[in-house]
C-alpha cells in the first residue's frame, strides 16, 4: 500500500458520502433528483389509495418492491461467496496478474486486502438490501391500516394519518434499498482498484459521474417530473 493508494481509497469513500448527501437534498442547483421526485410519486399511489376499495393494484406494486429487493439481496450473496473463493485462489490469481501489463504489482497481501474491501462492500450491500426487505413488509401491513372510502370519508384525519405512516416506511424501505443499489454501482469504480490506483481513481469518479447523470440529467427524471417542476 502507498500514498498514492490511501489516496484513492480517500476519494471513493468521499465521492460515496457526496452523491448519497446530493441525492438526499430536495433540490440542489435549483433540481430536484430523481430520487426525491420518485418519492412524492410514492406519496401520490398511497394517497391516491384511500379513493379506491379496490387495493389488489397496490398489493401488485408492494409485491413487486419485495421480490426486486429479494432478488438483489441473493446477489450480493453469491457475490460475497465468488469473493472468498477468489481469497482461496490467492496464488493462482497472483500468478495471471503477474503475466498482465500495465497492472501495478502489490503483492499478495495488498490483493487479500483489496478483495477483504470488495467483500465489506456486498456485505454492506446485503444488509441494506435484507433491511429494505423487511421495512418493505412492514410496509405492506402498514398498507392494510389504510381504510376503505366509506370509513375513509367517515374519519378523514385517522384515514390521512394511516396513509402518511405507510408513506414514511415506504420511503425509508425505499432509501435502504437505494443505499444498497448504490454500494453494487460504486463496486464497479472498485475493480479499477485491482488494476492501479489511478485507475480506481478515475473509475470512482466516472462512477460518480454517472450516477449524477441518472439524478440530474436523465429522461427518466424528465419524465417524472412537470415543466415548473424542472
Amino acid at each position: 500500500m502507498t500514498v498514492i493508494d490511501y489516496s484513492a481509497m480517500a476519494l471513493f469513500v468521499f465521492l460515496w458520502m457526496a452523491y448519497a448527501w446530493i441525492t438526499g437534498q430536495k433540490r440542489i442547483l435549483k433540481r430536484t433528483s430523481l430520487t426525491m421526485a420518485m418519492a412524492e410519486r410514492r406519496r401520490e399511489w398511497i394517497l391516491n389509495s384511500l379513493t379506491r376499495d379496490l387495493k389488489m393494484i397496490d398489493t401488485q406494486i408492494m409485491g413487486g418492491l419485495q421480490n426486486g429487493t429479494a432478488f438483489f439481496a441473493s446477489t450480493t450473496i453469491f457475490a460475497i461467496g465468488g469473493c472468498f473463493a477468489l481469497l482461496g485462489a490467492t496464488e493462482q490469481v497472483d500468478a495471471i496478474i503477474k503475466d498482465i501489463p500495465y497492472i501495478v504489482q502489490g503483492g499478495r497481501a495488498a490483493f487479500e486486502m483489496k478483495v477483504s474491501g470488495l467483500i465489506a462492500l456486498f456485505a454492506y450491500s446485503f444488509f441494506k438490501f435484507g433491511w429494505s426487505y423487511r421495512l418493505f413488509n412492514y410496509c405492506t401491513i402498514l398498507f392494510g391500516t389504510i381504510p376503505m372510502m366509506a370509513e375513509a370519508e367517515k374519519d378523514p384525519a385517522r384515514s390521512r394519518e394511516a396513509a402518511e405512516i405507510t408513506i414514511r416506511m415506504n420511503i425509508i424501505a425505499a432509501s435502504h434499498f437505494n443505499a444498497g443499489l448504490r454500494a453494487i454501482f460504486y463496486s464497479i469504480g472498485y475493480l479499477g482498484w485491482f488494476v492501479s490506483p489511478y485507475i480506481f481513481m478515475l473509475t470512482t469518479v466516472l462512477v460518480f459521474i454517472v450516477l449524477l447523470r441518472r439524478q440530474f440529467f436523465s429522461e427518466a427524471r424528465l419524465a417524472l417530473l412537470s415543466d415548473r417542476e424542472r
